[in-house]
């Protein structure tokens, strides 16, 4: 089951996930909030993923459509504090050459 909370401040979307990220089950919700984020002409986007305990293939899916949705718009989309197992989990998939990953919102550009 996925939690999250969203925050809009400054251009900046703030999307914080907690619990797994399994696609269907949050997916949809946290694309609607995204959608209207965009409409807003919001073109950055922080993704903080360090309460994500587990994340599969279609929650990886979720994470590219929100990525492509931002670079469509001419934004950027960014993970930050990605835990151990999501970080190997990047590596692994080498998702970590495409998205770009933070320690903190002060990297944002």
């Amino acid at each position: 089951m996925i939690n999250f909370t969203h925050q809009q401040n400054n251009g900046l979307l703030t999307l914080t996930l907690s619990g797994d990220l399994i696609g269907e089950t949050g997916g949809t919700a946290i694309m609607e909030v995204a959608n209207q984020s965009i409409a807003d002409g919001i073109k950055k986007c922080v993704v903080d993923i360090s309460g994500l305990r587990y994340i599969n293939s279609s929650g990886i899916g979720v994470l590219i459509t929100l990525l492509t949705k931002f670079r469509n718009k001419s934004g950027e989309l960014y993970l930050m504090k990605p835990s151990e197992s999501v970080q190997k989990l990047l590596v692994i998939t080498k998702l970590n050459a495409i998205f770009n990953v933070i320690q903190s919102q002060s990297e944002v550009k």
